[in-house]
């Protein structure tokens, strides 16, 4: 009998092992895929890019070392320098319901709350959004603590205006920036803003794939507008200079957004209705409210985003947005790594040069939509 019971206990601890172990890499490599592999051609002055930036990737959702190059997912360190990556904006996701849809979803399950104890982070992140989500931010912190210089994190105007001085002299210099994908982690509570912002948060999406309690998801239950407590936050948001993301809201919490706040907002990661026509993406009447408030749209490296799977797609949806609103107004909003079979890793964005060289920008405009947008736009509105 005693033999019996060490044999299955030993079964059991060697399966608790493999689970830990194998699970969630396993679910990572299921969930980020890519279309196109292999080494993508740079053309002639592709390195000689000044500043290549992209809006939104959720990366820090995933187990992983970001310092070391993967053959799986969709970003790390070496993969960015590989591509003169200078700046990523790493977005905190939270919760995901189960069955997740861009039509209709109610906030009853959580995927996020499975996979964080698969990952084994630590306890007070398996079931608190706001825990969950700062340890997340933490450990961008962390890995620009342990890069030997080479990954730094940006959070005021300041750090920004060093970085692309120091970068001057290091093209292998890489910095991040933190951002909110949903403003769940806030748990209703508006004192909480005060501690995202202290970890170096400086975007905030309101929703994400549900309606929460500031406001109405484009994929929700009911897809309201703001609520009471949610234009509270939009107020304090604007005092502490954290942006406003528009991606995910619904169409009345968008219109809600803009009657409240009169400044600059971006799309982090987004398609437009003109192309490709689904709840997910903004009307000809949203970009050109957002062109008048000098904002940014990014957008996506996804085949739901731009109705396409390769650079050509993407290229097609940055023309249509550049054509409404100018060339200085739209930038890349890839959403590598949030669980998307993205059109290819960081390491593909060549492609993109040589895709908006067909739609016939110059290499000017070229410049500005691979990451001087973004550069100008963190540059205005950031914190001092």
């Amino acid at each position: 009998m005693k033999k019996i019971l060490y044999g299955t206990g030993a079964m059991i601890a060697i399966a608790i092992i493999l689970f830990f172990a194998m699970v969630p890499t396993y679910v990572d490599k299921a969930q980020n895929k890519v279309v196109h592999t292999g080494s993508f051609a740079k053309n002639t002055w592709y390195d000689a890019i000044p500043f290549i930036a992209d809006l939104h990737c959720d990366e820090l959702l995933w187990n992983r070392n970001f310092l070391k190059q993967l053959d799986y997912g969709h970003v790390d360190l070496p993969r960015m320098q590989q591509a003169n990556m200078a700046l990523q904006v790493f977005t905190i996701v939270s919760k995901v319901p189960k069955g997740i849809n861009i039509e209709q979803n109610d906030s009853n399950t959580d995927q996020i709350t499975l996979l964080s104890f698969a990952q084994l982070r630590p306890p007070s992140a398996w079931f608190s959004l706001k825990a969950r989500s700062l340890n997340q931010c933490a450990n961008l912190h962390s890995f620009a603590k342990n890069s030997a210089g080479q990954f730094r994190v940006i959070a005021s105007k300041a750090d920004l205006n060093k970085f692309i001085a120091d970068r001057k002299t290091n093209h292998k210099l890489v910095a991040g920036m933190l951002g909110l994908e949903g403003a769940q982690p806030l748990e209703g509570n508006l004192n909480n803003l005060d501690e995202f912002f202290k970890i170096g948060v400086r975007y905030i999406g309101l929703t994400h794939f549900y309606d929460n309690e500031w406001g109405g998801s484009a994929h929700g239950m009911k897809k309201g507008g703001l609520t009471p407590i949610g234009k509270r936050l939009i107020q304090k948001m604007d005092s502490l200079h954290i942006i406003i993301d528009l991606a995910h809201n619904s169409q009345q919490t968008i219109q809600d957004i803009l009657a409240l706040h009169t400044g600059p907002v971006l799309v982090s990661h987004t398609g437009v209705k003109g192309i490709c026509d689904n709840q997910r993406n903004l009307s000809d009447e949203q970009i050109v409210e957002i062109g008048k408030r000098n904002g940014l749209i990014g957008i996506g490296l996804w085949e739901t985003a731009v109705c396409g799977s390769d650079a050509t797609a993407t290229a097609r949806s940055i023309r249509y947005v550049a054509d409404k609103i100018g060339a200085d107004k739209v930038a890349l909003g890839s959403d590598w790594d949030g669980a998307i079979t993205a059109h290819f890793d960081v390491t593909g964005l060549p492609l993109i040069v040589q895709a908006l060289e067909k739609e016939k920008f110059s290499r000017d405009e070229i410049e500005k939509i691979m990451g001087g947008n973004v550069r100008d736009f963190f540059l205005r509105n950031l914190p001092d």
